[in-house]
């Protein structure tokens, strides 16, 4: 239960409170926890929020929400009373920026969501401090209590083997693969063409014209809906080149053009909060030409055909030729950033790797094809099979890790349940008599 709070009711409880914010003052106290009140217009408006997301109940859902607020209040009341739970201004300034982010790119614009919310957007940041610090000081606490959890390989294998055979979990099924890529040269007079055509958009915005809307007509990147507007963002979440240039910028300037993995761009300074910039920026991608696409295409062909000779072993090829600095230095093989480890559903693999990877046999290498990288520049690659695993029962020798974190999870969820039946015992609450005949997970809400 304290997994679903903090991932979906903590989330939709920062937008609601902002539209209800004005309604507090008539609204009625359904619980106390603590010193913290859950109100009912947190229950209506989180019921509104699942029924609208398709979320079904074998209970009553306004019982269950109730117990969700329950227990994130149970959480902040110790985290008030923790010294070592600290939440800085910067913390909760960096996430009322990605909030905000969040609803200008559901909505489409600053004004959109103002409307929306019928409140200026200083008012909306405002409404959402108090709620956003809560939220923080409660995923510390919550993780005070996980983190000790730990298991022990010797568990992991006595937890498998008492396990009976319906309950072992199901693995998707999985593949492995390398890949070798390789970038179609830039002639040189196409990136003077583009440096070229920044250098026009950057003295038309020093002559008045408004760089949003530059950006919008004509950036090629995909914070051109936002009038090429990035949001606040620190130094490493940014490519070292753009960095450089949007941290020295001062007031409404326009940089130079800057080169990055991205492309070519020219950046103008939107505010600055103490180690984060919001920028806006209009970015062009110089393109190769036709006879540069099939040099590099011919290229990898060859490699190919040197590796299928034994000449060469994909590894090698891949750590001398490969541009693609991710993969290249293990010897092609591509890591899924959502696990860390080498194996990918189907789900999580780009369409054209997919695609090519299903006709693949084990250690068969691919025939070069063009696809866009994680930069959205255009490439060719080839890729190999390196395994593949069908659907399957875990079993300790191919899921030992997924064994390790099922089990990890499955102790955390105890320690958390223990945690929360300990508390009740010590904490003031009261629930409204309305309540009074919730089927709730933990039975001691009511004293």
């Amino acid at each position: 239960m304290f997994r679903k709070l903090l991932a979906g009711t903590l989330f939709f409880s920062c937008l609601t409170t902002v539209t209800l914010a004005q309604d507090k003052t008539i609204d009625q106290i359904v619980a106390v926890v603590g010193n913290n009140v859950i109100l009912k217009s947190d229950i209506e408006s989180m019921h509104i929020q699942q029924q609208a997301q398709g979320m079904v109940s074998d209970g009553d859902m306004k019982c269950e929400i109730l117990e969700d607020f329950l227990v994130e209040k149970l959480l902040l009341a110790e985290a008030e009373l923790d010294t070592n739970i600290i939440v800085s201004d910067s913390q909760i300034n960096q996430s009322l920026d990605q909030r905000m982010q969040y609803f200008v790119q559901h909505l489409g614009s600053d004004q959109a969501v103002e409307a929306y919310f019928k409140k200026p957007i200083a008012q909306i940041k405002a409404d959402l401090e108090e709620v956003i610090r809560n939220q923080s000081m409660t995923s510390q606490m919550q993780g005070n209590i996980v983190d000790k959890v730990q298991v022990t390989p010797s568990e992991v294998r006595y937890h498998f083997r008492n396990m009976k055979k319906e309950d072992i979990p199901m693995v998707e099924p999985m593949v492995e693969y390398a890949q070798i890529t390789i970038f179609p040269p830039i002639e040189l007079e196409e990136e003077n063409r583009i440096k070229a055509r920044l250098r026009e958009f950057k003295e038309r915005v020093e002559n008045g014209d408004n760089f949003a809307t530059l950006a919008v007509l004509y950036s090629e990147g995909p914070s051109a809906v936002n009038g090429g507007e990035l949001g606040f963002m620190g130094r490493a979440q940014l490519d070292p080149n753009y960095s450089t240039a949007a941290f020295n910028l001062k007031g409404d300037r326009v940089s130079n053009v800057v080169k990055s993995e991205f492309g070519y761009h020219i950046i103008q300074l939107v505010d600055r909060r103490d180690d984060q910039v919001n920028t806006r920026h209009i970015l062009l991608k110089p393109k190769a030409n036709i006879k540069a696409m099939e040099d590099a295409k011919n290229r990898l062909d060859s490699l190919s055909n040197f590796i299928r000779k034994e000449e060469i072993t994909f590894a090698e090829a891949a750590m001398r030729y490969s541009f693609d600095k991710n993969s290249r230095n293990s010897g092609g093989k591509v890591i899924n950033p959502q696990t860390m480890s080498t194996k990918w559903r189907q789900q999580e693999l780009d369409p054209d790797v997919s695609k090519v990877l299903n006709n693949l046999k084990v250690n068969e290498i691919s025939e070069p094809f063009k696809t866009i990288d994680d930069k959205q520049r255009t490439v060719y690659k080839v890729v190999k099979l390196i395994n593949r695993t069908e659907q399957h029962r875990a079993n300790l020798q191919e899921d030992y890790q997924l064994l390790t974190e099922l089990y990890l999870q499955e102790k955390q969820e105890e320690a958390m349940n223990q945690w929360i039946s300990e508390r009740q015992a010590k904490t003031y609450i009261r629930i409204d008599q309305t309540y009074a005949n919730c089927n709730f997970q933990f039975k001691d809400w009511q004293k």
